[in-house]
């Protein structure tokens, strides 16, 4: 396809360090009563009171306060639900009741309705991580807060017996990074545009004092699954304190000759992560901080490629969980993902000028691509090679495309969209992301879990629904490993892939030099007709529009100062 470029200049002045990285509290307002107990025209007066906005104060009025109720027999109880996955808690404001005793209830947050409706221990609840499910005193006129996971959804119970609880306002609290979103995607294609946002909104969640797995479970730094992130990040946000935060953090707890979180492909993943993070930034001070460390990490992985050229890494060997049982495949992939992690830290330590390191992990890669025995054992795997250049693109796309989105994963799924654009098989991507990420939009989500099959679609209900018979429990029925039933995570960061693909495909921005001097713009819109968007770097925002007019795309960029343009 011919394009038709216009560059346009713009110089403009913004510093994506100089950013914001305060936790910012706010309250959200209840969208719907979602539920209430059916005993409750008895039990349960003005529920519509708790959608209006408060004021975050409680009084003497009480004039048009919800009203709990509760006998010996029934006892009141409400499902709100505040319209979106939030990181924080929930405050309660209360009016006067008629016994100033504090009044016992139970809260239960969750990801999905269900999840509202369990009790730990049954179909994987849990309070791991976070609490999620416990019991409350709320007093008489006054404010409370409680919480800290993640949820959209909230259960109160009352538990008293013979009391009537005044309810003047419950607002969720959500806590988040007060950073603007520099990066924007928008096309003709809204489903496209909505996994954008999702994704990007996902990784925001997750970026708190640390950079989170998941806001409900897995509230850990996981080096591996933080590589999406960073990447979203990049493409969103720009430069964030998080990330240099969270990679200092756990290089920190992990000696050089240990694997971080004890995989050794997430200290694979964290020599790739420093890379990607130098190309954005072009901050070698921050670089030279990592040298002495990066320096013994690549000797380590140098010393476990055996004299045929085959990696011989020990500890636990980990791609992501669907591969998770299957040796071979995480054997092939271990010796894609090992080449580039010794490409990304050959590249690094000649920005460092380093030389003894960097010429053992050039001898080390090409000892290793002698090595020919490697299958295409599954769809992670074909990714791998492709993107390490082991194996035939076409090849590795024609594995990735069988079935469409079956087996498919929300972690692995980005290095799988990743091969296909290398194949250049961008409009069978699109339709992918479109089956498979936008499978768990039209199920509910408002940020991407941390697992999906495709399967799962086939008669299920909508976890934003409470559980309908004849439909499939999504949230209680599914999941395995770590993600049984309700322990699944409906907002982890790794999921996010999409947002930084789509940016970098669609939209066409590759970083060619260190701190964004040189991008290279390749927009591949396949059956779309216009995408626009801007992209962050450390000198300003670029702003980016393509459209096709009579077959031809017409390109116009806005670039600050400093940055120079290719296409």
């Amino acid at each position: 396809m011919k394009y038709i470029i216009i560059i346009w200049c713009l110089f403009v002045t913004i510093n994506t360090k100089g950013q914001s990285n305060q936790i910012k509290r706010s309250y959200i307002t209840p969208k719907r009563v979602l539920w209430q107990s059916s005993y409750s025209d008895n039990i349960l007066k003005n529920v519509d009171q708790l959608l209006k906005p408060g004021i975050h104060q409680a009084d003497l009025f009480g004039g048009g306060n919800c009203e709990m109720m509760s006998t010996e027999d029934h006892k009141a109880s409400i499902i709100l639900d505040f319209g979106k996955e939030i990181q924080g808690g929930i405050q309660l404001v209360t009016g006067a009741f008629d016994n100033t005793t504090p009044i016992k209830l139970r809260l239960r947050f969750g990801e999905s309705v269900s999840e509202t409706m369990s009790n730990i221990g049954e179909d994987g609840a849990t309070n791991e991580h976070s609490m999620r499910d416990f019991e409350v005193k709320v007093p008489w006129m006054g404010k409370v807060e409680y919480g800290s996971t993640g949820f959209r959804f909230l259960r109160i119970d009352l538990l008293d017996s013979n009391r009537k609880l005044q309810l003047k306002e419950i607002s969720a609290i959500s806590e988040l990074r007060d950073i603007p979103y520099l990066g924007s995607f928008e096309c003709n294609d809204s489903r496209l545009n909505k996994i954008w946002k999702t994704g990007a909104y996902t990784v925001h969640l997750n970026m708190q004092e640390y950079l989170w797995d998941g806001i409900k479970r897995d509230r850990l730094v996981w080096v591996g699954d933080m590589h999406p992130e960073v990447m979203t990040i990049i493409n969103v946000f720009g430069y964030n304190d998080v990330v240099p935060k969270t990679l200092d953090y756990i290089r920190s707890v992990t000696p050089a000759d240990k694997w971080m979180n004890s995989i050794s492909s997430y200290s694979m993943w964290w020599v790739i992560i420093q890379k990607e993070l130098y190309m954005a930034t072009g901050n070698i001070k921050y670089l030279k901080e990592q040298e002495d460390y990066l320096r013994k990490l690549l000797k380590n992985f140098c010393a476990k490629v055996d004299k045929d050229g085959h990696e011989q890494l020990d500890g636990w060997r980990f791609l992501d969980w669907p591969t998770s049982g299957d040796k071979k495949s995480i054997k092939n992939g271990y010796q894609a993902l090992l080449i580039e992690t010794l490409r990304a830290g050959e590249y690094m330590l000649d920005a460092l000028n380093e030389k003894e390191v960097k010429k053992l992990c050039r001898s080390k890669i090409k000892k290793m691509k002698k090595v020919t025995n490697i299958e295409l054992s599954s769809k992670q795997v074909a990714a791998l090679l492709s993107i390490a250049n082991y194996t035939d693109s076409e090849k590795a796309a024609d594995v990735i495309l069988e079935g469409g989105s079956q087996n498919f994963s929300t972690f692995y799924g980005y290095y799988m969209l990743e091969a296909l654009a290398k194949d250049n098989r961008y409009k069978e991507a699109i339709e992918i992301m479109k089956d498979y990420w936008g499978g768990m939009l039209d199920l509910g989500a408002t940020s991407f879990w941390e697992d999906f099959n495709i399967n799962w679609i086939k008669n299920a209900g909508r976890i934003d629904e409470m559980p309908k018979e004849g439909k499939i429990d999504v949230h209680r029925k599914y999941g395995d490993h770590c993600y049984v039933g309700l322990r699944h995570s409906f907002c982890h960061g790794w999921a996010s892939g999409p947002t930084a693909w789509l940016s970098n495909h669609v939209l066409g921005v590759h970083v060619l030099e260190p701190g964004c001097k040189k991008i290279c713009i390749k927009p591949n819109l396949g059956e779309l007709t216009w995408v626009k968007g801007s992209y962050p770097t450390p000198l300003g925002v670029i702003n980016i529009e393509h459209r096709k007019i009579d077959g031809k795309v017409e390109t116009k960029v806005d670039a600050p100062r400093g940055v120079k343009i290719v296409y």
